[in-house]
């Protein structure tokens, strides 16, 4: 874990199982888990149905952090063979950008841009995140 992680406080649990019962009503989403378990979990993975995408994707995931102050981390993964596509979605504060940022692909490395993401309810970001992926999986499938 980095410190990044924790540097808003405690995990909001709660909030998290709203966050993954609200998921699996997507057509995307295939299931959820808490990890490393739900006796004390660290992240919500959200695992999405891999027959949407396109060959050569072999595994998606949506790893959410809703902390209890409001501020979140949802990063989405996409596998290929060897090869991860990443970005990430935050709200915490960051010296160097807005509270509200976005780190892009292919890396969701230490790069940073203005999020779009207008949201502040989990369930507002939650799904302005699912409507970003489900606008990559077209542009996958026409491109």
């Amino acid at each position: 874990m980095t410190s990044e992680e924790y540097s808003s406080g405690p995990l909001d649990v709660p909030t998290l199982d709203v966050i993954a019962q609200r998921a699996v009503t997507h057509s995307l989403v295939d299931g959820w888990a808490f990890q490393p378990d739900s006796k004390s979990p660290r992240r919500l993975e959200l695992y999405f149905d891999e027959d949407q995408y396109p060959s050569p994707i072999t595994e998606v995931r949506l790893d959410v952090r809703w902390f209890e102050g409001g501020d979140y981390t949802v990063h989405s993964l996409e596998t290929r063979d060897d090869d991860t596509w990443q970005c990430r979605w935050d709200r915490h504060p960051k010296p160097d950008a807005s509270k509200g940022h976005f780190h892009p692909p292919p890396d969701a490395a230490s790069e940073v841009e203005s999020s779009t993401m207008q949201a502040t309810h989990h369930l507002g970001v939650l799904f302005g995140v699912l409507d970003w992926i489900t606008e990559r999986i077209e542009q996958l499938q026409d491109g």
